[in-house]
């Protein structure tokens, strides 16, 4: 199983960045553009330079990004400072290209301003700009009627051009300021991003984790079943070839050969079809045959839309092999072992039973193992989805297992 390089850095996908870059400055466009339609004249030639500074402050956006990203490791301490410090002359580019784009038209909006109001707005040949307004009426209150407060027929009031340089500085301070705000509103915006993306990294790698330490369990669950089996399975050999019985022993050493090769070419962490486990019990049943040939009895049912249900591998194992060891084994009249398959309420439904003595006389040494070892099994595989009763019944002994029921993909 493949886990997740922790070592990997985690990113946030670039077309989400793109998207919060394009959320943020379309946000500006419309919100500048409602706010420039209450009062402002020239609108259609403020809108096409104003969407230049958009997409130019995209631009600029998207390369404070790939600056920041190359935080995207460090500490969050690490990441605010090199955020104040990179917004810093990006926003002062954002303002210098708004300046620069609206420095055509910036002095026609102020004058069809003022103009509304009587004024008029115009420069000499100095480049000084001169403010004319209208004269007060004769009789008039020179500073009631007029702003100006001039007894000219047309008053003036002059702005000299060499303080325009330090007025236009201030502006696009300011501009640059409100600007830096905005990109450092963004990148809070990226690192909680970032800081998401390292949540759900994390989530994937506890849950890889999980994963593999779930099939390291069932791994080794499943290595339990077979020790066991084979330690029986050789006793049985030892005895047949003891007694002289050779061909059943050359049986039984076919039968173990066909069981081991059918029950190790399957994954031990995946499931198998329910048909496939219980002829895997018919293996291993006519290996156990030979040993008790007068008093071994198998049954088995299985209906015919439960064949491809899916169960894990060798689970029946240990309760098919407590039925031979303490209800065959311990018997000296014919015993059935019964596999059993139903599917109830929309689960699966699968029993062990047998027509033995029940309990053995000291269940302490062994009987629980294998018990276990399913109960186990199933609360590594299903949770609690999944449950064993296991008990005497009437006639013999009875395991019953109760799982989802899961098909063929």
């Amino acid at each position: 199983m493949n886990l997740v390089d922790s070592e990997a850095p985690v990113r946030v996908p670039l077309r989400m960045v793109i998207a919060s870059i394009v959320g943020l400055w379309v946000c500006y466009l419309v919100l500048t553009t409602i706010r420039s339609a209450v009062g402002l004249e020239l609108q259609s030639e403020l809108f096409w330079r104003r969407g230049l500074v958009t997409l130019a402050g995209m631009a600029i956006t998207l390369v404070l990004f790939l600056m920041l990203r190359l935080f995207d490791r460090q500490r969050l301490w690490v990441q605010i400072v090199a955020a104040l410090a990179l917004a810093m002359p990006a926003a002062g580019l954002i303002a210098f290209t708004n300046e620069r784009v609206f420095a055509d038209v910036q002095e026609r909006v102020n004058a069809k301003i003022i103009e509304r109001q009587g004024y008029a707005l115009r420069r000499d040949q100095s480049g000084n700009l001169i403010i004319e307004g209208p004269a007060p009426a004769k009789g008039g209150d020179p500073a009631g009627d007029d702003p100006l407060g001039s007894d000219n027929p047309r008053a003036q009031i002059l702005l000299p051009g060499e303080d325009e340089g330090g007025s236009r500085l201030v502006a696009l301070l300011d501009l640059a300021l409100s600007r830096y705000f905005l990109l450092l509103a963004w990148a809070a915006l990226y690192f909680t991003l970032l800081g998401g993306e390292r949540t759900r990294a994390a989530e994937r790698r506890e849950a890889s984790f999980r994963s593999a330490a779930r099939a390291a369990e069932l791994r080794s669950l499943r290595y339990q079943v077979n020790p066991h089996f084979l330690f029986n399975t050789l006793n049985s050999l030892s005895s047949l070839v003891m007694t002289g019985k050779t061909e059943r022993a050359e049986e039984m050493i076919q039968g173990l050969s066909s069981f081991y090769r059918h029950s190790l070419a399957e994954d031990p962490t995946g499931d198998v079809g329910l048909a496939d486990e219980i002829d895997l019990q018919r293996h291993y049943l006519s290996v156990e045959a030979l040993r008790f040939p007068d008093r071994l009895r198998v049954r088995i049912e299985l209906p015919e839309e439960l064949a491809d249900a899916r169960i894990p591998g060798m689970i029946l194992q240990p309760l098919v092999e407590n039925s031979v060891k303490y209800a065959v084994a311990a018997s000296s009249r014919p015993v059935t072992v019964e596999i059993a398959a139903r599917s109830e309420y929309g689960r699966l439904v699968v029993t062990v039973s047998d027509d033995g003595p029940g309990l053995p006389k000291d269940p302490g040494k062994g009987f629980g193992i294998g018990l276990a070892n399913v109960r186990d099994r199933l609360a590594a595989r299903f949770g609690e989805d999944a449950m064993i009763v296991s008990g005497p019944v009437e006639r013999g002994y009875r395991s019953e297992l109760r799982l989802p029921l899961v098909r063929h993909d």
